[in-house]
């Protein structure tokens, strides 16, 4: 196992401490080449992963991708073993943190039907899923598009599993799984 620096410590460390993880603002002082460095070893590592920000949570911008759009760094599940923490505590703690009494738990969001987003979800969660370009046609969506809502509102927001495989002649195929039953 390779061993932390001080300043991977501290970002792994204050991201664990965040909502959903966000490993950003870096430390003070961490900026330009030295931070593109640090950030991309730690990528490297899997310890820190670079996702599609939320602009309407006003999530910090790591960089922006050109298209109006940009990413953010979160702190992976391996990053926070790295730091000592179990992945579900972690996730346990920022939300609880800094409340003495217990949340109601929100329900989950469920899509609308007849939008692209519930087409969306139809198309991954047959047997044998759907590739990007299948997507891209059944939606009228650009591919960047389409990832961002795979990676965005299926994962994040709504909290599905969705895997992706390559497949030789498809591309890659995005499914969701069956919840265990």
């Amino acid at each position: 196992m390779t061993k932390l620096t001080e300043t991977q410590t501290i970002i792994l460390s204050a991201g664990a401490q965040r909502p959903d993880n966000i490993a950003l603002p870096l430390p003070k002082g961490l900026a330009g080449a030295a931070a593109k460095m640090t950030v991309t070893k730690m990528i490297e590592h899997g310890w820190l992963q670079e996702v599609d920000a939320n602009l309407r949570r006003k999530e910090p911008l790591w960089r922006e991708t050109g298209d109006g759009h940009g990413t953010t760094l979160v702190v992976t599940d391996a990053g926070l073993l790295a730091i000592g923490i179990e992945p579900v505590n972690a996730k346990t703690m920022s939300s609880t943190r800094g409340t003495a009494q217990a949340q109601p738990v929100a329900k989950p969001p469920t899509p609308r039907a007849g939008t692209k987003q519930a087409l969306l979800i139809t198309m991954l969660q047959r047997p044998n899923g759907a590739s990007m370009e299948e997507i891209v046609v059944a939606t009228q969506w650009l591919a960047h598009t389409a990832r961002g809502a795979i990676s965005g509102v299926l994962k994040k927001k709504l909290g599905l599993v969705v895997t992706a495989e390559r497949i030789e002649g498809r591309g890659t195929v995005y499914r969701i799984d069956a919840p265990a039953t």
